[in-house]
């Protein structure tokens, strides 16, 4: 952790009209390459520490986003304003979170 930066990671999920690939259109997928690349500016900022999800479609998928911010409330907006938040595609839940170890 660096400086007084608190880190925190929240967890992604579909909504479940989504889980099934078929419900899918253009403004979702819009959505999700919006969401990505607000990912990728976390991470050019020095925000983001890492950002993955679980493989396939189906109810038990998750994604995570853990990112390092100044304060609570930074986190809880760096959260609700991911476009896949923001625009009702998935749903979150924010954790204050410690990284005790990493690959370098």
């Amino acid at each position: 952790m660096t400086g007084d930066k608190k880190q925190f990671i929240y967890v992604l999920r579909l909504i479940p009209l989504l889980l099934d690939e078929s419900n899918w259109t253009k403004r979702e997928e819009d959505i999700a390459d919006r969401h990505f690349a607000r990912l990728q500016k976390l991470q050019d900022e020095g925000k983001l520490i890492l950002a993955g999800k679980t493989l396939g479609i189906d109810e038990k998928t998750f994604g995570i986003v853990i990112l390092e911010a100044d304060s609570d409330k930074e986190a809880l907006e760096l959260m609700r304003t991911n476009p896949a938040v923001a625009e009702g595609i998935m749903t979150a839940e924010l954790f204050p979170y410690t990284v005790a170890l990493m690959k370098h």
